[in-house]
């Protein structure tokens, strides 16, 4: 109907245009949309109150309260991570319409997993802690550990892949892609949620750094902004579409360091243990370890 005192604006028409256009992205209440996004936040709010009370929580806690808060944290979590992974799950049944929106299989499931992932946040935060270590004493601007949980990107954006990994790594869908966009929306870091990364991994400043999906990086790495971890090249099918699942970003070896603006490229490009690599360097070959790899006029230079 048109809104009064607004001829010309029909609502209800522009409306059931939309519906009919992008019916084929909505299935009822199988999948949240901007809901699922947001419930994203609130779990990854609750698990790192959970593992920093207070730092990340609003409330200030004596130490005789600190279990009982990270219990109720938890709590939160683990309902709402059930839910999320059980709505994805079933809307990966209808689509394929193997399975009703009732389906219990896809509820244990979700459940199972949702078990999974939580007994995995202690080790996480084992890892955490190792990066944040590795922020202390890469930048000598930093002060306290609580400076490196409160305001470095870097960490924002590790923190929340080590927990998108995870859920990665246990085969869900959409769920990990969305934790480490949201990182990437605020920190300008781009790590995808299937890429492998060691322990002792600092970031330094942070903003465009990209690492691919199938890229592996060691313990001790250290880059800094504007690096890019990428792809050389998409192997095509037959129809021109990307191939899924190959190894395509490169592998990046224990104690390297890679300054601002470079970019290594291709699967089968690996940096050797202990390499450094100077800033705006176009990389698609491997280098030994122990190398150091910078710019001249001319070009490449490896030593």
């Amino acid at each position: 109907m048109a809104m009064k005192n607004w001829p010309g604006l029909d609502t209800s028409a522009i409306a059931a245009s939309l519906v009919h256009t992008n019916e084929h992205n909505i299935s009822g209440d199988t999948i949240s949309g901007f809901g699922m996004k947001s419930k994203v936040a609130a779990l990854i709010d609750d698990i790192r109150s959970a593992m920093y009370p207070n730092i990340y929580d609003t409330n200030t806690l004596d130490a005789s309260q600190l279990e009982l808060a990270a219990t109720g944290k938890l709590d939160k979590a683990a309902v709402l991570l059930d839910c999320m992974i059980a709505e994805v799950l079933v809307n990966r049944c209808e689509q394929s319409k193997t399975r009703t929106a009732e389906c219990n299989e896809c509820k244990e499931t979700a459940r199972r997993l949702t078990i999974e992932f939580m007994n995995q946040l202690a080790a996480v935060a084992e890892t955490l802690n190792t990066d944040i270590v590795a922020a202390y004493n890469g930048d000598p601007a930093a002060i306290s550990f609580e400076e490196i949980l409160l305001s470095y990107p870097g960490f924002e954006a590790i923190s929340i892949y080590r927990l998108a990994h995870v859920l990665y790594k246990m085969g869900l869908p959409l769920l990990p892609r969305i934790m480490t966009e949201q990182a990437h929306s605020k920190t300008g870091i781009d790590i995808h949620p299937g890429a492998t990364v060691g322990q002792y991994f600092f970031i330094d400043h942070g903003t465009g750094v990209v690492i691919g999906e199938t890229c592996t990086i060691g313990d001790h790495v250290k880059i800094y902004q504007g690096v890019t971890l990428g792809a050389k090249s998409f192997e095509l099918d037959a129809d021109g579409n990307p191939v899924k699942g190959v190894k395509r970003h490169p592998n990046i070896e224990d104690g390297v360091v890679i300054y601002a603006g470079a970019t290594i490229l291709g699967g089968e490009t690996t940096i050797g243990k202990g390499s450094v690599i100077g800033g705006n360097v176009w990389l698609t070959e491997s280098v030994e370890p122990g190398s150091t790899v910078y710019n001249t006029a001319p070009g490449t230079v490896i030593k």
